[in-house]
């Protein structure tokens, strides 16, 4: 599959998640940043598809910002969703991974609003609340959310699986190299570089059995987006 082809079937993908998650009472708004924070996660596929809107909207000035904020205390996957759906499904021991809730907001964060959230990353797009967690402390989110996030989570990887997951802002720094996009693009990426990890397919999907009849339907969405 081309990347062209890649691109479109996540557009869909965001399009189908903002349909579902709208149909529930949250209370995430315009300037509620609480979840903004640097320890955000993605894939190269969605790390390409803001490189190219920053291209587009000529707003490169980001990747600069990305690159003189990103903290060194911020969160690296040890392993990608799917590998550890893997692990997990087999029994084994997932590696021990660590992360900072105090390594501060995200790089691109300005005025507790998003430049770029047109096409923020599902890690983004998938943290919402019922109840504003500055006022709780916490994410108030349906169990079935949960589910529903991990699912989209794991398709996207699963399209992207020649390609790699980490922090946003490592995704977005390795992207800003010519050459690194070029070989991403034609498929030539070998052995994820440090402080990425590698994706692959989805071996086993992690739904609990309480929600397996109720995910149905959106799977077969999902499944059936065609290009």
């Amino acid at each position: 599959m081309d990347l062209n082809a890649k691109l479109t079937i996540l557009e869909r993908m965001v399009d189908i998640y903002d349909q579902v998650v709208g149909e529930f009472d949250l209370a995430c708004g315009k300037y509620c940043d609480h979840c903004c924070t640097a320890n955000v996660t993605m894939t190269t596929l969605e790390g390409y598809r803001i490189h190219a809107h920053l291209e587009k909207t000529d707003d490169m000035h980001h990747l600069d910002t990305i690159a003189r904020l990103a903290l060194p205390g911020r969160y690296m996957p040890g392993v990608s969703l799917n590998r550890l759906a893997d692990i997990c499904a087999r029994d084994g021991d997932p590696p021990e991974e660590h992360l900072n809730p105090e390594a501060g907001p995200c790089p691109v964060l300005a005025d507790s609003a998003c430049p770029l959230y047109p096409v923020r990353p599902f890690g983004c797009r998938c943290m919402v609340s019922a109840r504003n967690c500055g006022e709780t402390g916490f994410a108030d989110m349906d169990p079935f959310i949960l589910t529903v996030n991990d699912v989209f989570l794991q398709h996207v990887e699963h399209i992207d699986a020649k390609g790699y997951t980490g922090n946003f802002a490592d995704v977005m720094q390795f992207l800003e190299s010519d050459e690194n996009r070029q070989n991403y693009a034609a498929g030539r990426l070998g052995a994820a570089p440090e402080g990425l990890v590698a994706n692959q397919p989805v071996f086993i999907l992690m739904i609990p059995p309480e929600h397996r009849e109720r995910i149905q339907p959106l799977l077969m969405q999902i499944r059936s987006i065609q290009v």
